[in-house]
């Protein structure tokens, strides 16, 4: 088939939606021919079998967007009614994983065969009681079956690693989850296996996170033995109030994420970002320091260590108190 002829007939006939399957394409007059050779030319991508989407219409989505996709051309191709869980459910549910990979999560009350899951499936087996299942609308307009937020919270916790697990708790309990649900997970023995990683995750959650990079950075605060931050400080200036991510008060010292998803999330504009800069000059002019990090920071570890070290060390706090709290402080930044 000649690539022109090809692309008015994919142009022409293809459904509104992003995602769409075989069924619903040859209604449209794109039959197997010229799926195959769509996806031969790389004018298609075969997201799984029978489910197809634009090349062009995937490029443009942005990768949380693509993760969200999969999970509508799972739904889309399956024969019966999955429950979505672990990081597919945490989607979902609204939150926003870091680095959680392309796999579509899905549990069964038995452990399924991964080959008949398909490439694209993580499958996981286990009993589930109804309260543990909810229904909610999918942004594609479809109800779809999901772990409750608390049950997602509890298989993120005990399948990844603690960062990764840690993210997820953040959004989920500022999301409304519970956390006494959660830790009575553990408490009553209900939860054995992965019991003491689920503990950690739970004992450092902490719903004053409002992004993903303030939870990474909380993590590497502990991790680097820096203690004693107040979350989400506010600090009154001639132009208002500041709220900064992270805050020494006796210290004088403040230390921001500077990440564009927080900005996505809040108002991106140009005079936003102004005015919080003009905020930024008179907190300074009251002696404040403020230290920024951003995503390549988190792994620099050392650079964070040192930057936000030397900034403690040069505004002496009052009373005679250390400038950088002691390792092994009760006091954490979460």
């Amino acid at each position: 088939m000649k690539p022109q002829k090809l692309d008015a007939l994919i142009a022409g006939n293809w459904p509104d939606n992003i995602i769409a399957v075989t069924a619903d394409l040859a209604e449209s007059g794109l039959g197997d021919r010229v799926l195959t050779a769509g996806v031969r030319s790389g004018k298609l991508i075969r997201l799984r079998r029978g489910v197809y989407a634009r090349a062009a219409d995937w490029r443009r989505r942005s990768a949380w967007e693509q993760d969200m996709l999969r999970i509508q051309a799972h739904q889309s191709g399956s024969r019966v009614a999955s429950i979505y869980s672990h990081l597919s459910a945490a989607r979902l549910h609204g939150c926003s994983p870091w680095d959680g990979g392309p796999l579509v999560h899905v549990t069964t009350p038995f452990w399924p065969a991964q080959a008949s899951s398909g490439e694209d499936v993580s499958a996981h087996g286990a009993p589930l009681e109804s309260a543990e299942i909810v229904e909610l609308q999918a942004p594609w307009r479809r109800p779809v079956k999901v772990t409750s937020l608390e049950r997602t919270v509890v298989d993120c916790a005990r399948t990844l690693d603690f960062e990764r697990a840690l993210v997820i708790a953040d959004q989920a309990v500022r999301r409304g989850a519970d956390p006494l649900l959660m830790h009575d997970y553990v408490d009553t023995g209900k939860i054995t296996r992965g019991a003491r990683r689920l503990r950690r995750v739970l004992d450092a959650m902490d719903a004053r996170s409002e992004s993903v990079g303030e939870t990474r950075t909380r993590a590497l605060l502990s991790k680097l033995g820096i203690h004693g931050a107040v979350l989400q400080l506010e600090v009154d200036t001639p132009l208002g109030r500041y709220r900064g991510d992270f805050g020494w008060p006796e210290n004088k010292v403040i230390l921001e994420f500077d990440g564009r998803a927080k900005y996505f999330d809040y108002a991106p504009t140009d005079e936003v970002l102004f005015q919080e800069r003009r905020r930024e000059k008179a907190l300074q002019a009251q002696g404040w320091k403020v230290v920024r990090i951003e995503w390549d920071d988190l792994s620099r570890p050392w650079d964070v260590d040192r930057n936000l070290r030397q900034a403690l060390a040069e505004t002496p706090p009052k009373r005679g108190k250390p400038a950088v709290p002691l390792l092994g402080s009760n006091r954490t930044a979460g």
